[in-house]
């Protein structure tokens, strides 16, 4: 919750850093004489890069508890992972503390709508109001009470109290809200602007599209709570823009590049880096995952994930790993297991960085529309949904693929008695590697899947999967009496606002 202030120019943005981390930061020198000069147009393209980059890169931790990865045979017992014993200083990264923790990056959302406020420069406004939803919405689904009112004030609340989650997301509606009265307003969209929105080039309609994706979004995290959305969709029907459609994907326009600096995030780090070096021996394709796509005939596995390196076998060169297996004996390495990112993910580190994809969208859109949310036929958007994902993932003849895969028995919509659960199911199926987060939000929320697997680490005990985090330490040190007010946290019994199941 630092006051930072910027050390570059936006001119050299693009043409000259490209997607270089350290272009994107920002100090943390709140006496230095240059801040009063920094421009919202210097920090969107950052809060974005950043945002998007957090979102691919930090959630390799519920990508395991959600059944979607395992650990590579290089590696011995991870803890407290792989037996759920979660403690204040696991992920304390999450938090704050770093250039790309979330209240470091909320911080630099917020200084953005200060400065758009400042120089009435109403688009910066709006667009920091988006960012910080999607920041603080994921405070919520990680700790549940977060400080929120408090949070970005510096200075002048050095030890912040904490906000209920439930009126945290109430609160995120109405700036949702907000955003999309400003976008819908005849705004002038300058060339500054344009070039330092690395998202929509100045899109007034696409921002109001995820600003809608994003509403419901929230709405949907917290569905088993709040059954009385009403008010909330007909904000959205409103708007008259809708949501991120098929081919729609909310994608940064930064050019990376295989050098220095400059490689697509989640290529580096979950596949190689700029001299071909690869990165990630850790995680590695859960066993499970692989086995549900080849138990029905699901093609994507061969997009979702890269096959094993060096596999044992090279006419099977797909091989999953357990969470919390054994020590594997020498001869067996992680290269000859299958690793979490598919070149119908990225085919290499110049591809682009998401920030939501039109796949996600169009099964909030499915489920939304199965609940009678919205209007539509929820067989056709969760076809389309389905369809999309095959799309997404470049899959060779995808329309004819995807089309035989919906008429199987695991996937058709007329032979499923829970059409929820089978949306869900798809849903988790169709995100490995793209949103890792989103499926343990929703196996807390709704239990599906429901087989996904536990840890098989012999300390595991009687645990389960965590409903949540620990606070970090750092809060107990230095904001010991707002923190403790939360009460006793264990990560085993408790849970998020939305999670009442």
């Amino acid at each position: 919750m630092k006051k930072k202030v910027i050390i570059m120019l936006f001119s050299a943005a693009l043409a000259v850093a490209g997607c270089k981390d350290s272009f994107f930061d920002i100090n943390e020198n709140p006496n230095n004489p240059t801040e009063p000069t920094v421009k919202a147009s210097y920090l969107l393209p950052m809060v974005l890069k950043q945002t998007a980059t957090r979102m691919g890169t930090q959630y390799s931790w519920a990508a395991s508890w959600s059944g979607y990865w395992g650990r590579g045979s290089d590696f011995g017992p991870s803890l407290p992972l792989e037996n759920y014993a979660i403690t204040p200083s696991y992920q304390q990264g999450q938090w704050a503390n770093s250039t790309t923790s979330w209240y470091d990056v909320l911080t630099d959302a917020d200084f953005m709508e200060k400065k758009g406020k400042e120089t009435n420069e109403l688009f910066y406004v709006g667009a920091a109001k988006v960012m910080k939803s999607i920041g603080f919405m994921y405070l919520v689904d990680m700790y549940n009470n977060v400080p929120y009112s408090d949070a970005l004030r510096g200075d002048a609340a050095v030890a912040p109290k904490y906000d209920k989650g439930e009126d945290i997301y109430k609160d995120l509606l109405i700036q949702l809200d907000s955003a999309r009265i400003i976008f819908k307003q005849n705004l002038a969209i300058s060339d500054e602007v344009k070039n330092a929105d690395v998202l929509f080039s100045g899109d007034l309609l696409k921002w109001r599209k995820l600003a809608n994706t994003q509403a419901l979004k929230l709405l949907i995290h917290e569905s088993e709570f709040n059954k009385n959305t009403t008010a909330e969709i007909a904000k959205i029907t409103a708007d008259g823009s809708g949501f991120i459609g098929a081919n729609e994907s909310a994608n940064l326009s930064i050019a990376f590049a295989m050098a220095t600096n400059q490689v697509n995030p989640v290529y580096s780090t979950y596949v190689q880096n700029e001299s071909g070096t690869w990165t990630d021996g850790f995680n590695r394709v859960s066993k499970y995952l692989l086995n549900r796509y080849m138990g029905s005939n699901d093609i994507r596995y061969q997009y979702l994930f890269r096959a094993a390196r060096n596999p044992q076998n090279p006419n099977q060169p797909w091989v999953g790993k357990e969470l919390g297996a054994p020590t594997s004996p020498p001869e067996i390495t992680s290269a000859m297991e299958s690793i979490v990112i598919g070149t119908g993910i990225l085919k290499d580190g110049t591809g682009p960085l998401w920030l939501m994809t039109s796949v996600e969208s169009l099964f909030l859109q499915a489920e939304a529309i199965q609940r009678g949310w919205i209007t539509g036929d929820a067989k056709s958007a969760y076809e389309k949904a389905v369809k999309e994902s095959f799309n997404w993932l470049g899959v060779e003849n995808a329309d004819a693929v995807s089309t035989t895969f919906l008429a199987s028995s695991t996937a058709n919509w007329g032979n499923a008695s829970n059409k929820l659960e089978l949306i869900i199911n798809q849903k988790y199926l169709s995100l490995p590697g793209i949103n890792n987060f989103e499926a343990y939000v929703d196996y807390r929320r709704l239990g599906f899947p429901k087989d996904v697997p536990l840890s098989i680490n012999s300390s595991v005990g009687s645990r389960k999967v965590p409903l949540r985090l620990h606070y970090p330490q750092n809060e107990y040190s230095f904001n010991n009496v707002n923190v403790k007010a939360q009460g006793d946290i264990d990560p085993q019994t408790s849970k998020i606002f939305w999670d009442v199941n």
